[in-house]
């Protein structure tokens, strides 16, 4: 689909809309975090990482040695959620032996998707630095953007940090910003075309070599799957992957699944 046959520009982007029952998976993912949460025992709440309130991250560590750590960042159009409505999504990759760390941000309009981006890249330092060995990167939706964003030629993590990240896993993640200025929803972003190129990954080149893998649902929007094709085409190391009747709120379910196609393509080599 080419943006030219698009005239509803916020239909394209609306997920819940077009979901049976998407209240239902919100209200059950906040519940399932907190179960999560509660009867995980090795873990680190709360963990500063910036000077402001949700600045914040929580660590939960596997049962038995570490093979490295593994990040996941929330979605929700850099508008919604924070850290408490995702623990559950750890149990693959713990149970796989990585240590999962997921953090919270500041939301638009009170700051600008930039802004959000030197959050995340100065979270994932902070926890890089708790926790050794390799790193894995993985994000649904705006958090699909926002760790692809961390493997970009300008990226904004130290050398060292950047080095030891293994592998990208952006799930149904925004690669092309310029498209969102044409919903409502720059309202809050406030973004210019300026600003929209400066922050998508698609239009840049790959810090290195690093396989980044745009897995999507096959049931999600079509601007969805076009925005991972577009990663995939754009990055020699990237690859497409589209993971049949999912949509945009079950497409990353996988995580919570030690055995599932979406964990092993995050934590194996």
């Amino acid at each position: 689909m080419t943006e030219m046959t698009i005239t509803d520009w916020d239909d394209a982007y609306a997920n819940a809309a077009h979901i049976p029952g998407a209240k239902v998976f919100i209200a059950r993912w906040e519940s399932d975090s907190a179960a999560f949460r509660k009867s995980w025992m090795k873990k680190d709440i709360d963990v500063v990482y910036g000077e402001g309130a949700r600045h914040r991250f929580d660590v939960f560590h596997p049962e038995g040695k570490s093979r490295g750590l593994a990040v996941f960042v929330h979605g929700g159009y850099w508008m919604r959620f924070d850290k408490s409505y995702w623990s559950h999504f750890a149990t693959g990759p713990l149970a796989r032996g990585w240590t999962t760390c997921l953090p919270s941000y500041d939301l638009a309009p009170h700051a600008s998707i930039a802004d959000i981006t030197r959050q995340i890249a100065k979270a994932i330092t902070k926890v890089a630095n708790r926790v050794s060995g390799p790193i894995r990167l993985t994000g649904h939706s705006a958090g699909g953007h926002l760790v692809s964003r961390m493997v970009c030629e300008d990226s904004l993590l130290e050398p060292e940090v950047l080095e030891r990240i293994e592998k990208v896993v952006s799930v149904s993640g925004l690669h092309d910003l310029r498209p969102l200025r044409k919903t409502k929803m720059n309202e809050s972003f406030g973004m210019s075309e300026e600003d929209a190129v400066a922050e998508s990954p698609a239009l840049k080149e790959p810090s290195g070599p690093c396989p980044v893998v745009a897995w999507v649902g096959g049931a999600e929007r079509p601007e969805f799957l076009r925005q991972s094709k577009l990663l995939a085409e754009a990055w020699p190391a990237a690859s497409y992957h589209e993971d049949p009747d999912r949509h945009h709120f079950d497409v990353i379910d996988g995580l919570k699944d030690p055995g599932s196609g979406l964990t092993s393509a995050l934590v194996e080599t």
